[in-house]
């Protein structure tokens, strides 16, 4: 098998928008991204040792079980270069006789691009920015495209799933919000611009072309107007929008959406990291007290242990 070139992992905070660019990105020519998000990179590298050496067949087909039992969907929808079939799989990966847990997720996701006639893999799974250096570390010249959104539309977008993120008032939405970015510029900044590319989500729509540019100079990849022109969704299961052209009005819906008091404790959580990464404060946001933030910390706190005390898995 041929040696592909270093791996692109979408990041950023939940709802920013990675989709949108997950889609655009595919429709390169010369790139390999699977439609959905992958979820098991840091688990697996975290239990690495307990799946011993990694070049016997029996070690691989525990590992490739082991996937499947955390994303089934994904592997069985989301990879177009090949079928996720345990056992033709383990055979292939074995071949290759991968030492590491890195290596052998490599040469599964490079088989997936060797099916999807395509150089270079990637993969878009947003948590993945607060895991940046651990990702470089285990592959060697991987490239972080870190999509950052506003916050007030990012929080809009995690009450629509406020379970799914356990997100039950503004000031946690804000926070976890926070959490992400400035994770993802510390970690960037000491990673450097070769391994490291920011880009806003409202840029990406007010200027597809610019900042596709920018993305595809970052990854020394040729530019495509494909990439602006992407394929869409046809399917009923994934993002409505992704299966209309960009659309340029989704941005600022907090503006119209937030109450005035959502937006003067949004405000007041995260100003500093709103005005850093260039959007605007409306309010004075003046910073909440001790006791105010630990109320609503607490109030998320028991309005998650409601939930899943009323809905046990």
């Amino acid at each position: 098998m041929s040696k592909l070139t270093s791996p692109i992992f979408i990041v950023g905070a939940p709802r920013s928008g990675t989709t949108l660019l997950q889609y655009m990105l595919r429709s390169h020519p010369d790139i390999s991204l699977p439609t959905g998000e992958s979820h098991f990179f840091i688990p697996l590298l975290r239990s690495e040792k307990e799946y011993g050496d990694l070049r016997e067949l029996t070690n691989i087909r525990r590992v490739l079980e082991r996937m499947y039992q955390q994303s089934a969907d994904f592997l069985d929808t989301d990879l177009h270069g090949i079928t996720f079939d345990i056992e033709q799989l383990s055979v292939q990966i074995h071949k290759q006789q991968p030492t590491s847990m890195a290596q052998l997720i490599s040469v599964l996701f490079t088989l997936n691009a060797i099916g999807d006639n395509a150089r270079r893999w990637g993969d878009k799974t947003p948590y993945y920015v607060l895991h940046m250096k651990r990702l470089l570390e285990q592959f060697p010249g991987a490239q972080f495209i870190h999509l950052i959104r506003d916050g007030r539309d990012c929080a809009l977008s995690m009450f629509q799933r406020k379970h799914d993120f356990r997100t039950y008032n503004t000031f946690f939405a804000a926070k976890y919000w926070e959490i992400y970015v400035e994770i993802g510029q510390t970690t960037g900044r000491e990673i450097g611009p070769d391994n490291y590319h920011e880009i806003r989500y409202e840029d990406l729509l007010e200027n597809p072309q610019t900042i596709m540019k920018g993305v595809c100079a970052f990854l020394n990849e040729e530019y495509s107007d494909s990439l602006v022109n992407f394929k869409k969704s046809g399917e009923a299961g994934k993002t409505p929008l992704l299966q209309q052209p960009i659309q340029k009005q989704n941005q600022t819906k907090w503006r119209k959406k937030m109450s005035a008091s959502q937006i003067r404790t949004f405000e007041r959580a995260v100003s500093a990291t709103l005005r850093r990464c260039h959007y605007p404060v409306t309010t004075d946001a003046q910073a909440l007290s001790l006791p105010t933030r630990a109320f609503w910390h607490l109030h998320n706190k028991a309005a998650t242990h409601y939930y899943e005390w009323r809905y046990p898995r």
